[in-house]
């Protein structure tokens, strides 16, 4: 079994006329919250995100002109609630050449396909975020020491903002990323923070992830065809054969001891009594 068949890779949605919804923050942690409080208000695929520098990160969604207008009301009011937002928009019907400026999907798609299976799934999700590396390694360092929790990758996004993201369990995520806060405005500045206690899958696939943590699956060793043996065995040549069949020698004779032939045809004398 090829490992193509243990996790089967997933179709990329065909989209259509689907409209287009996009909310943009200057933050890598508020634009995961952002994304997931789109998902979860309403029937949207979660295309990708676009980072264009300076901080700059914007959130796609595609679906029903319905749902991506209640998706990106609740989009930008959790943008506006991390103090983070900076614009949103809607696109009813996006013409089919506008593919060229949103290629998140297909590379989206490959990315998820050729990943593998990851190690931290279904795990509650922090993120982190500094203006500056010390405080980004400080404060990892001190989430990982307060709690039991798993540094899973870091993001960058310019401006000099770092995002730390680390998985575990409801409560040990927000205890580090307690102390990582206390710790990051010690050594430089604090950005943003945000914790995920249940991500849905498509936001699984879209959060960044170290290779470390990725199972590649592995071919299944099948049995030995023993028919497949025998085959091979008679068309071996027949000199191998020979060579590998060790002839002993013969044993020289030996010289057998015969009893004496007379004493035992000899009769017993009569008794003359």
């Amino acid at each position: 079994m090829v490992a193509n068949q243990l996790y089967p890779k997933k179709p990329r949605p065909d989209f259509g006329e689907a409209a287009i919804g996009m909310v943009s923050t200057r933050s890598f942690p508020a634009i995961i919250g952002t994304a997931d409080m789109m998902l979860k208000a309403a029937g949207v695929t979660l295309v990708g995100y676009e980072k264009i520098g300076s901080g700059y990160c914007t959130a796609v969604v595609r679906g029903g002109i319905s749902d991506i207008r209640i998706a990106v009301e609740m989009g930008e009011q959790a943008a506006k609630e991390f103090d983070q937002f900076v614009s949103s928009s809607i696109i009813s019907r996006p013409s089919p050449n506008l593919e060229m400026v949103l290629p998140v999907g297909s590379r989206l798609a490959q990315y998820v396909s050729d990943r593998g299976q990851s190690r931290l799934t279904q795990m509650a999700v922090g993120l982190l975020e500094t203006r500056g590396y010390p405080a980004l390694v400080g404060a990892a360092d001190a989430m990982l020491k307060s709690a039991e929790v798993y540094l899973a990758a870091y993001e960058t996004i310019g401006d000099g903002l770092c995002t730390a993201v680390i998985r575990g369990r409801v409560s040990d995520v927000g205890m580090a990323i307690e102390a990582g806060m206390h710790e990051a405005e010690r050594i430089g500045e604090l950005h943003a923070v945000m914790v995920i206690p249940r991500p849905l899958d498509e936001l699984e696939d879209t959060l960044p992830l170290a290779s470390c943590w990725i199972e590649t699956p592995q071919a299944i060793a099948l049995p030995i065809d023993l028919k497949q043996r025998e085959q091979v065995a008679v068309e071996k040549p027949a000199e191998e054969e020979k060579q590998d069949v060790q002839v002993l020698p013969e044993p020289e004779p030996q010289p057998v001891a015969l009893p004496n032939l007379e004493k035992l045809v000899q009769p017993e004398p009569l008794d003359e009594r």
